[in-house]
């Protein structure tokens, strides 16, 4: 098909035509064209899942398995805001539940004495172990350690310093371990005890069997340094130098120093 095939009309009457020769060189074939093709959609370059937001407290290597929600409130409080801590924990539960079906919860109720003060929230990470708080419990609460001192016998004021508090001796119980330490290294026997410190005429006087009983007071008031007075089996008592011990004499000689 050509331009001048287009261009006929239909109509009969005679309409005149230019020249073949002229009409020749005024028409070009026709080129044939190719419908034009869209080019093929190119596929997005695939997206990387986006990383779940990390907690800051979570150190690389590790995963975030839970979380621990602390709720200071007392039974009190919350019967004034019209609930109880039953209803509470049953609609956090049911909240969490609607966020993410699959979760586990688990509620622990704090305990504390009655009147024991401070805030609840407090109170509840101390009961609950919650490692910040009883850190910082310690820090507050736990006074300094005092170095020990060791045991003072003044034996001018008949008195006993333990790491410098003074120690609730009876005067039966101070009268032993001076006579102890008054013959220091020397094995004393039951007996001499007996009747070296107590007389005829005192009501209670012990046996052999009984002044067991008075040396074991004497050293469970000594605490940490009952080791002074030392038992030799199947004899007596004895004392030897200690280096935890400090004595203190009198500026006269003891009346009952042999």
């Amino acid at each position: 098909m050509s331009l001048a095939t287009i261009e006929r009309t239909s109509r009969t009457s005679f309409v005149p035509v230019a020249p073949a020769r002229e009409l020749s060189l005024a028409v070009q074939p026709a080129r044939a064209t190719r419908p034009a093709v869209a080019p093929a959609p190119v596929a997005p370059a695939p997206t990387p899942p986006a990383e779940a937001p990390r907690l800051r407290a979570v150190p690389q290597g590790t995963e975030a398995r839970g979380f621990v929600l602390y709720v200071g409130i007392d039974e009190l409080k919350a019967a004034a805001a019209g609930t109880d801590l039953s209803a509470i924990v049953e609609q956090l539960k049911l909240l969490t539940q609607q966020l993410v079906p699959s979760a586990e919860t688990h509620a622990a109720v704090a305990l504390a004495p009655v009147g024991a003060g401070g805030r609840d929230v407090d109170v509840v990470r101390l009961a609950l172990q919650d490692p910040s708080a009883l850190a910082k419990h310690r820090q507050v609460e736990e006074p300094e350690e005092k170095p020990a001192s060791g045991v003072v016998v003044d034996l001018s004021r008949k008195r006993v310093l333990i790491d410098d508090e003074p120690a609730a001796l009876t005067y039966k119980e101070f009268e032993l371990l001076q006579f102890l330490i008054l013959r220091e290294s020397q094995t004393i026997d039951r007996a001499q005890l007996i009747s070296t410190l107590w007389s005829s005429e005192d009501e209670e006087a012990p046996n052999e069997r009984t002044i067991d009983v008075h040396i074991r007071r004497l050293r469970s008031k000594l605490g940490a340094y009952e080791d002074v007075v030392r038992t030799v089996r199947g004899i007596g008592y004895r004392y030897d130098r200690h280096p935890d011990v400090s004595v203190r004499f009198a500026s006269t000689p003891s009346p009952d120093f042999i």
